[in-house]
């Protein structure tokens, strides 16, 4: 697939914060996904999000505060088996990947892959290494780590429609 280009994104810094708890996690989400639906209907197109880490370190939970910032109230589970649950909303469609499971990067072309990423959708995508070859270029790279007691979380730009989000979400703050 054709990825963004990752032009302009060296002044961007990224944003870093520590997380204490579930509900630090599920806050930093969100104002990740504030930033992310505010930007949106200026993108022009999908918006890609890799989340990084170790099993349990945090990436459904922040995907949860993500989907909150949109309006979603109920239940966010890892979707390992099923590789990916639509979530849709008035103006955009959320598509949650994860790709714990997949065998083959290939397995995504079979799924029909590229018809998630449009001008209208955000793809929240877990374990992205494993699509490699296939998925496009991200646009926001979220690493989450832990960090005795808590967690630690790290948001970098990977593209200009990234960059444009990251402001987003310094003005948030």
């Amino acid at each position: 697939m054709v990825g963004t280009s990752n032009t302009n994104t060296a002044n961007v810094t990224p944003i870093e914060d520590y997380l204490a708890d579930e509900s630090a996690t599920v806050a930093f989400g969100a104002r990740l996904g504030a930033a992310l639906r505010d930007y949106a209907p200026k993108a022009k197109q999908a918006l890609v999000v890799f989340l990084e880490g170790d099993l349990g370190a945090g990436k459904t939970t922040s995907t949860r505060g993500m989907l909150q910032a949109f309006g979603h109230s109920g239940p966010v589970k890892s979707p390992t088996y099923t590789l990916v649950e639509p979530y849709e909303f008035t103006s955009v469609d959320v598509y949650h990947f994860d790709l714990y499971r997949l065998g083959d990067p290939e397995e995504l072309e079979y799924m029909g892959i590229r018809d998630y990423f449009t001008a209208q959708s955000i793809c929240i995508v877990e374990w992205p290494s494993r699509g490699e070859g296939v998925l496009p270029q991200e646009d926001l790279r979220l690493r989450v780590t832990t960090e005795a007691p808590g967690r630690r979380a790290k948001v970098e730009a990977c593209s200009v429609a990234g960059a444009a989000v990251l402001e987003v979400m310094v003005s948030l703050a």
